[in-house]
């Protein structure tokens, strides 16, 4: 009788222990490839993702390749081996990357292109602010205060297509102003990586070509931003010539209260990492996903979710990105005097 009542007991274990592995089984798993994590703003990225994707039942496995490219794609195709059921992509090189669409959608994984596109592929769905109006609104406002002058033009990364939107919208603004010689380009030049040292070598060669005579940088991102002013440090410009961001960057943020750069884009981050996250879900389980764009890739237009990047100045940061808490009171302000803070 004992004997019987042991072999119930640990049958009983056995089953729940099986109904557990199963349990676990089933749990959804996003895979998110990443270029890289050297920046503030792909930080934030991340941990807003898994915050989100945890939060709804599902596990996330990170891999990030420090903008390699082929480092990249073997990250995301040991992701697809160990059997995900949805694959989220942050392209280093959208083009490199795009092949992993097919391998992907062979085993029967769908693909989610992340803030920048997968090119030349089926990609599933694309998720990203409308990167056009990203680069009109940088040019709106330079344009505002500089409608005329020597302007220079500092691109992101040549492997990023989101870098190329970028310049399509500013060139949507500015090209009114070249026509009628109104705003003269002096140099054209884009940033390997979106690295500020890149971008500081390359204003160095532009203040030196140009004797210092540069009015406007249209620098397409806060890390190119940062590159840009600290050459403008080097021959007392910091403040004098207007310069452009994107991303909202802690340091660029400070450099804007503090006026040595001219305005940023903010991109909402938690909104766009935690749409990601909700995107990816429904993917893993077959659902619908509703669009509001077509992006076309060469391959085909990609159904979109766009949304919308917010122009940040002076005069508006305890209104947006402090509002948000995105970036707290103390850390934007910290290197001005108390005295001169806004009312929050």
């Amino acid at each position: 009788m004992r004997k019987s009542i042991i072999i119930s007991i640990l049958l009983v274990l056995l089953f729940l222990g099986s109904f557990g592995v199963m349990a676990q089984d089933d749990q959804l798993v996003i895979g998110l490839s990443m270029d890289n994590l050297r920046l503030e703003r792909w930080q934030h990225d991340r941990d807003i993702f898994v915050k989100r994707a945890e939060e709804m039942g599902a596990k996330v496995l990170v891999q990030s390749a420090n903008g390699d490219d082929m480092v990249q794609m073997s990250q995301a195709e040991n992701l697809i081996t160990q059997g995900i059921d949805v694959l989220v992509v942050v392209p280093h090189n959208g083009k490199v990357m795009g092949s992993i669409v097919r391998e992907a959608h062979a085993n029967d994984v769908p693909v989610l292109a992340y803030d920048r596109m997968l090119m030349d592929s089926k990609v599933d769905y694309y998720l990203s602010f409308d990167n056009v109006r990203v680069g009109e609104l940088q040019a709106e406002f330079l344009v505002e205060r500089q409608p005329t002058g020597n302007y220079f033009l500092l691109g992101g990364s040549p492997t990023d297509n989101n870098a190329k939107l970028f310049r399509q919208g500013q060139m949507n603004i500015l090209q009114p102003y070249i026509d009628q010689g109104k705003i003269n380009i002096v140099g054209d030049q884009w940033a390997k990586d979106w690295l500020p040292q890149e971008a500081l070598s390359i204003v160095e060669n532009a203040l030196t070509a140009n004797n210092n005579n540069i009015d406007v940088i249209v620098a397409s991102n806060d890390s190119t931003a940062g590159g840009a002013i600290q050459a403008l440090a080097e021959q007392g410009l910091a403040g004098e010539v207007l310069v452009s961001g994107q991303d909202a960057d802690l340091a660029a943020c400070q450099r804007i209260v503090e006026g040595t750069q001219t305005m940023t884009v903010y991109k909402p981050i938690q909104d766009l990492a935690t749409r990601g996250a909700e995107i990816a879900v429904k993917m893993a389980k077959g659902e619908e996903v509703k669009t509001n764009g077509a992006i076309n890739n060469g391959e085909y237009d990609v159904p979109s979710v766009l949304l919308t990047p917010i122009q940040v100045h002076k005069g508006n940061m305890v209104e947006t990105v402090i509002a948000d808490g995105f970036h707290e009171m103390e850390e934007v302000y910290k290197n001005v005097p108390k005295s001169e803070w806004p009312e929050q």
